[in-house]
């Protein structure tokens, strides 16, 4: 393969050695009472792909009213703090650099998970999806329509969170704006019918992220924040786009121009839009024009596409998900154009090592 841009150091608020990216992907393996990463999994699990240009973890719950899958490690206790302080030594021993992931699923949870509770939503309308609980995939519930002060709440978690990160050593945070989760809920018209500042118009449907944005950045600085979009999903998590959709992406990453973040990290569509006359297929391509800042591009690409995507101009880095469950060595592998690993998507949440810190590196 000529030039791999993939392999290109970048340095534009963030410096990385490559322009690999180890995307977030919940695994399920805090299997303990305080939902705490283990020196033994997590740990061993991210040092192994610490050669990615930067590493972006599972969704970290940042409070109790924020989890909606079972055994993911949060970042709101103390206790959380010191078992990711482990996670990000190993790491950095290593020389790579790890963002947490900021999680709040919003209405894609049960009250399995909240002693009977009604999980948190922009309003109350059911997704009619699935959860993920202790007792296996339960149908989602109609959630309770935040008020003013769960939204002010839910704004302090993510600064406490914030500032949990920077105690635990990451180099900075990613806030999980996507895939149909809080946020998203707030953006779009299908699953926000509020009536009040936060919904209505596009920058009312918006508000909470920025609350949340501009909170973070008192105790981070900006260039150590990315958030993470999925403006063209369509049907996964409850989601179903809307005319505004699109038009409430633009306005948000436009905004962000204001900001100086590390990165904004957009997904390719999940599913087939092409049919929707107000989707977007290109997602890269359409918003790479509105946005000054560095643009991480996600979702099915393998080497050659993310190499041609930086090339082209329409993303400065890629990020892999699947790809790195089996491949802990992902930068090597395209260093030295060696096949890839398959992964056994049985064993993506099933607890322990299986599947998870047990796939070895190439042999070259």
């Amino acid at each position: 393969m000529s030039k791999q841009h993939l392999l290109t150091p970048y340095n534009k608020n963030i410096n990385l050695n490559n322009r690999v990216v180890m995307a977030p992907m919940t695994r399920g393996r805090a299997d303990n009472e305080g939902n705490v990463a283990s020196d033994e999994l997590h740990g061993l699990y991210y040092e192994q792909r610490a050669s990615a240009g930067l590493i972006i973890t599972e969704g970290s719950q940042v409070s109790r009213d924020a989890v909606g899958y079972i055994n993911t490690a949060g970042i709101y206790t103390d206790e959380q703090v010191e078992g990711w302080k482990k996670v990000t030594k190993r790491v950095h021993d290593k020389g790579g650099k790890i963002f947490i992931q900021l999680w709040h699923v919003g209405r894609m949870s049960h009250p399995d998970f909240h002693n009977g509770a009604l999980p948190l939503s922009s309003s109350a309308i059911n997704p009619n999806d699935k959860s993920f609980t202790p007792e296996g995939f339960k149908d989602t519930v109609t959630p309770k329509e935040m008020t003013i002060e769960d939204i002010k709440t839910t704004v302090q978690d993510f600064q406490h969170s914030a500032a949990n990160a920077v105690k635990a050593g990451f180099d900075g945070v990613e806030i999980h704006s996507s895939n149909g989760y809080l946020f998203q809920q707030f953006f779009n018209g299908t699953s926000n019918h509020r009536t009040d500042e936060y919904g209505g118009s596009i920058e009312n449907k918006a508000r909470i992220f920025f609350e949340v944005l501009d909170a973070i950045k008192e105790v981070i600085p900006e260039e150590k924040i990315g958030a993470r979009f999925n403006p063209s999903l369509n049907g996964p998590f409850g989601m179903t786009m809307d005319e505004e959709t699109i038009p409430t992406f633009e306005y948000i990453i436009k905004k962000l121009n204001d900001y100086n973040l590390a990165y904004v990290h957009l997904s390719e569509p999940f599913t087939d839009v092409s049919e929707i006359p107000y989707a977007v297929t290109q997602i890269a391509k359409h918003f790479r024009p509105l946005y000054n800042g560095t643009l991480m591009i996600n979702s099915a690409f393998d080497q050659e596409k993310g190499n041609k995507v930086i090339e082209e101009g329409y993303a400065d880095l890629v990020a892999y998900g699947k790809p790195y469950v089996s491949n802990p060595d992902l930068v090597e592998r395209f260093e030295n154009n060696l096949d890839l690993a398959e992964w056994d998507q049985s064993t993506f949440y099933a607890g322990g090592a299986e599947g998870y810190t047990d796939y070895p590196e190439a042999s070259k």
